[in-house]
């Protein structure tokens, strides 16, 4: 980072707790600074009119415009941010046309903080290599600090398929569902599902409310955050 200033980012993402979720995840990663979110592409537009930006946490699906044809139009009007990219479309055609629009990274939708901070230490490291490459090898080392070797581990105990189980259940479910109710769909106990649950909410992907009616202690309903 030069001169020791913050990287800044701005968050473009059109879903109010998902955005408030990736703005406090920018603050907790050291170097880093969130100066903005926008909802939509003109948002992001004006804020970048008003506000110096080195990188833009966006979005690619935006009520107004798709990400990459926002990343365009800025590229066009002389701004020089990079981008990271958030999705959940998994189109490799999509990925290589971001490459000339300035996109560094790609995070699928869901995501942890430990994936979003992986991605950005990466890039600030990148941002650190200047000067003159003193040949092929140095050159290889900067842009493979871009690069993950691997995905990020889940919290002990979780694995990938049974996390992308719960979250197609919990997503097809418009008005939520209780642990009982995904442990069910899903094919296993209570405890587990609740585990799964509980990391998605911390994710930023799904919110949790409890749900009144039952005789007793009510119980958490989890809910997917639209847009996801």
């Amino acid at each position: 980072m030069t001169g020791g200033q913050p990287i800044r980012v701005l968050v473009v993402e059109d879903d109010p707790v998902a955005a408030d979720a990736h703005v406090m995840y920018v603050g907790r990663v050291p170097g880093f600074v969130a100066v903005g979110k926008a909802s939509t592409g003109a948002e992001a537009r004006r804020a970048l009119e008003r506000t110096p930006v080195d990188l833009l946490l966006l979005d690619l699906h935006l009520p107004d415009v798709h990400g990459l044809q926002l990343a365009r139009s800025l590229r066009a009007a002389g701004h020089h941010a990079d981008v990271v990219a958030v999705t959940s479309a998994r189109d490799l055609a999509v990925v290589r046309e971001g490459v000339s629009l300035g996109v560094v990274q790609y995070v699928l939708k869901p995501f942890t903080f430990a994936t979003l901070r992986d991605r950005l230490v990466r890039y600030a490291e990148f941002r650190t290599a200047v000067g003159e490459a003193s040949g092929q090898a140095e050159v290889d080392r900067a842009l493979a600090s871009l690069r993950t070797p691997g995905p990020v581990a889940l919290p002990k105990g979780l694995s990938a398929p049974t996390l992308e189980r719960v979250t197609v259940v919990l997503r097809d479910a418009g008005d939520g569902l209780t642990a009982s109710g995904v442990a069910e769909a899903v094919g296993i106990s209570r405890i587990t599902a609740r585990r799964y649950l509980e990391h998605l909410v911390d994710a930023g992907r799904a919110v949790r409310r409890p749900q009144y009616g039952a005789v007793g202690r009510p119980e958490l309903q989890y809910r997917w955050v639209t847009g996801q």
